[in-house]
């Protein structure tokens, strides 16, 4: 899924919003684009002025940066200007309104008021196993709560409404930030946290199981590191790479579950901006496969949908 555009919606009304359909090769180390949608709301539901008058969406209009596919083969998107989630048919229409999460605004939500940072919303949205709800989870800390928590936020897919139900996510520091969730079962997830640097400067970058059931009483949902993305075994020298491999970026902002004991990790390469590999020189989206210390013992309807 393509990012909002170029950075800012200043700049990004130029920049059509797309899903792309890629094919990695493991045996080359390759990733082919096989094709995409680009997404519409050729309807209306977006009551706000759009960018283009075809009604195409631009990164000017919304910020789309997180996705599930539902149990329909329909894709359900989280956005960082309301933050909403939004609902899209498999040609990339848009099927209804904006979903907002109640008593939470970004800066560019129209309602005004904001309690939440600028682009600091949806950053990992995933279907549950069960394909009737989803788990959206914030970027940023909701105004009032405690610093470093991130509402972990239940949307009830039949009634098109977020249930009032939420967790929270603890990061390991006030700076760091979510790149991605993506369920393991009803109860567990796996989530990408990161600092805010590159390269050799990089100090977090970590996968996490994290489970709702809360098994010590402090509010928060329990987390064990799965992997740690800056130290990860490599005796085969794979890519041309050290050992430990290292994946050194500021925004790795995709996981997804291969197997049992096979997760793929993806970096956003900001292009040109960020320069985690070499230095000065700008990044490519750089696809890897972790084989995992232990099973992720994942409900089988999610290994299923892989």
């Amino acid at each position: 899924m393509s990012d909002n555009g170029f950075g800012t919606k200043a700049n990004s009304a130029d920049f059509l919003l797309r899903i792309h359909r890629i094919a990695p090769d493991f045996a080359k180390n390759t990733v082919d684009v096989l094709g995409g949608i680009t997404l519409t709301d050729p309807n209306g539901h977006i009551k706000t002025p759009l960018t283009r008058a075809d009604r195409v969406l631009t990164g000017a209009d919304i910020d789309i940066e997180s996705i599930t596919r539902g149990a329909d083969g329909t894709y359900w998107m989280g956005d960082e200007f309301g933050p909403y989630l939004l609902h899209f048919d498999r040609a990339g229409r848009l099927l209804s309104p904006p979903a907002p999460l109640p008593g939470v605004r970004a800066p560019e939500n129209p309602a005004g008021n904001p309690n939440l940072g600028g682009s600091k919303g949806f950053e990992g949205i995933t279907l549950s196993p069960d394909g009737k709800t989803i788990n959206a989870l914030l970027e940023g800390t909701v105004a009032g709560d405690t610093p470093g928590t991130l509402r972990l936020n239940e949307f009830d897919i039949a009634s098109n409404s977020f249930t009032g139900t939420k967790w929270l996510y603890q990061l390991e520091s006030p700076n760091f930030a979510i790149g991605d969730a993506i369920a393991v079962d009803r109860n567990r997830l796996l989530i990408i946290e990161r600092d805010s640097a590159q390269g050799a400067d990089a100090i977090v970058k970590r996968v996490y199981l994290a489970d709702k059931r809360d098994r010590d009483k402090d509010g928060k949902l329990d987390k064990t590191m799965v992997a740690d993305l800056l130290n990860l075994a490599n005796p085969k020298h794979i890519g041309g790479q050290a050992d430990p491999f290292k994946f050194p970026f500021v925004t790795i902002e995709d996981v997804t579950i291969l197997d049992d004991r096979t997760i793929a990790v993806l970096n956003d390469n900001n292009f040109p901006s960020s320069s985690g590999r070499t230095p000065g020189k700008p990044d490519n989206n750089e696809f890897i496969t972790i084989r995992l210390g232990q099973n992720l013992h994942a409900d089988p309807r999610v290994l299923r949908r892989r």
